[in-house]
């Protein structure tokens, strides 16, 4: 399969990539300033023309989407925008845009995280947005047409990702991101759709 990952780069988009490559398929890897292709998600355009530009895509993955950690009292409607911008309408407008150009029986895989089932102190518009995405993914599973699928991965605090966010996940379980990255491949090889593959431990 052609598959686009969007935030190929990053801790959890690496891993993914490499589980694809590695299971024969060819990665079109995506990011904001990095890979074969860049592409701002919280822009409509540069979502269109991406789509436009690379060809005959049987899957798009994404594991990009940025968010303020602040405590409630000291979010504001501007900080929290980040969070809604990016990791909630960017990831929907993938999947909005994306329907009319992937393949046939296409898939994609959002991406969620522990938070939203979780809470931590300062999670508070990470999980938003991950319970926003979940909410459209069970949804959307019912819409879609020419066979299309949809399913978000829920991963818990990334192990190499621990020296940036350890300190906000006391106690929890981290994973590796090879672990989480068969999540990713189980949704798009497998049959399933409307899907939340939790990653927790």
């Amino acid at each position: 399969m052609k598959i686009i990952v969007v935030g190929a780069n990053g801790t959890i988009g690496t891993a993914v990539s490499k589980e694809l490559e590695s299971n024969g398929h060819e990665v079109v890897k995506v990011g904001r300033n990095s890979g074969d292709y860049q592409m701002d998600m919280t822009n409509i355009e540069d979502i269109k023309l991406m789509f436009e530009q690379i060809k005959e895509v049987d899957a798009v993955i994404s594991t990009a989407g940025a968010a303020n950690f602040d405590d409630l009292s000291e979010l504001t409607p501007e900080s929290n925008e980040v969070a809604v911008m990016s990791k909630l309408l960017g990831q929907i407008n993938l999947v909005l845009i994306g329907q009319h150009y992937i393949n046939e029986g296409g898939s994609f895989t959002l991406t969620t995280g522990v938070i939203m089932d979780d809470p931590i102190k300062g999670g508070v518009s990470s999980a938003m947005a991950g319970g926003g995405i979940n909410a459209f993914v069970q949804s959307a599973a019912y819409e879609l047409k020419r066979n299309l699928r949809i399913n978000n991965v829920s991963p818990n605090v990334i192990e190499e990702a621990l020296e940036d966010y350890g300190d906000f996940f006391k106690g929890y379980t981290a994973v590796p991101a090879s672990k989480a990255a068969k999540a990713y491949l189980k949704s798009v090889e497998g049959i399933q759709t409307g899907q939340t593959y939790r990653v927790y431990e």
